[in-house]
């Protein structure tokens, strides 16, 4: 099976000998790298132990650095060293993942060597599950569904089939913590990658102890990603809307002002946008034309709303506009999401998802 199997792995127990052992035994896969996340030498004979099998590789960080550090190390060392790879299957070293789910991971990216496959887990005994787990999955799930338009039923999933082609996109990412496996949902979303899910079992042992998920620090690392998407929007509406009510006094005209806003605003979010929010790494010459055609569409209607409400309510005419703005954020961001900077590729071959057969 012509896929890498990497364990980034920070402090962990014998569960990850386990898991070596019983992914090495089975002959189905050429390389299992592991990296050291900066464990500190207490964790030496380990991870030597765990490199005495045959097939692994271990690499090493002298400090900790992060979850998504230690998986770009990994995707660095398959794409150097294997380039004929299908691509890689990332799995936790916690033994939260069966070597029975990792390779139908690997099987069905070998399938579909331009799909992302999540090991999505099952929840549906709740009570079984790590509070800590059950609550942090299920916030992700809304606030992914509403701000990147994934409909997907595990965000926090740790196994994951990712194409090869795909692991030069995951590494220009900047995060290094455990935020970097949702930008990596973002990334799919913009590299116009399509994503299935694989149902996998929900496995948590003593509590999920091992775990280093810090509930509080690493949740807030993980909203801010999400929360960037609405942070830069609004402050690109605060400008627009700035300007606006500086400029309308002077000239005494909503095109006028609506037009010296909107420029204003477009200064900021187009760059802000592409690169903080989208992820995108698209020629201007792509992305640019598509952004000041939604400009030029959404300044339209958003003048017409506010003539509208000015000539047929009691509204101002500041407040007209912020009610038109308000009801044009969703659909602007929409278009911005996956029409403006989303690329454009081949599609796939027709891969359906298993989570409801």
């Amino acid at each position: 099976m012509n896929a890498i199997i990497v364990v980034p792995a920070y402090r962990p127990d014998p569960a990850l000998l386990v898991l070596v052992k019983q992914l090495t035994s089975s002959g189905d896969y050429r390389r299992v790298v592991i990296i050291d996340d900066g464990s500190g030498s207490e964790f030496t004979t380990l991870f030597t132990e765990s490199q005495s099998f045959p097939g692994v590789t271990l690499l090493r960080h002298a400090v900790n650095l992060g979850k998504g550090a230690a998986l770009k190390t990994g995707f660095n060392h398959v794409l150097c060293e294997y380039p004929d790879a299908k691509g890689v299957v990332t799995a936790d070293a916690d033994g939260q993942h069966a070597p029975g789910d990792i390779h139908r991971i690997a099987e069905r990216l070998g399938q579909a060597p331009d799909t992302v496959v999540l090991g999505a887990r099952r929840f549906a005994d709740n009570s079984k599950i790590p509070w800590r787990s059950r609550f942090g999955n299920q916030l992700t799930i809304g606030a992914m569904r509403l701000l990147v338009g994934q409909k997907l039923s595990d965000t926090q999933t740790g196994l994951r089939g990712l194409p090869l082609s795909f692991l030069p996109h995951l590494m220009r990412i900047a995060s290094t913590g455990y935020e970097f496996e949702l930008d990596m949902l973002i990334a799919c979303r913009h590299q116009d990658f399509h994503v299935v899910e694989e149902p996998v079992a929900a496995i948590y042992l003593d509590g999920n102890r091992s775990s280093h998920f810090n509930p509080l620090l690493d949740s807030a690392r993980i909203y801010f990603v999400l929360l960037r998407f609405g942070f830069i929007s609004l402050l690109t509406a605060a400008i627009d809307n700035l300007v606006f009510l500086l400029t309308f006094p002077v000239v005494a005209n909503i095109a006028a002002a609506q037009i010296t806003g909107r420029i204003a605003a477009v200064l900021f979010n187009y760059l802000a946008a592409r690169r903080a929010v989208f992820l995108s790494r698209e020629s201007h010459t792509v992305t640019l034309p598509r952004y000041l055609l939604l400009v030029a569409a959404s300044g339209i209607v958003s003048y017409g709303l506010i003539e509208f409400l000015v000539s047929h309510t009691h509204l101002t005419v500041f407040a007209a506009k912020l009610s038109a703005e308000g009801t044009l954020f969703i659909a602007n961001f929409a278009i911005q999401r996956d029409f403006v900077f989303r690329k454009r590729k081949q599609e796939p071959a027709a891969v359906t998802s298993t989570l409801d057969t």
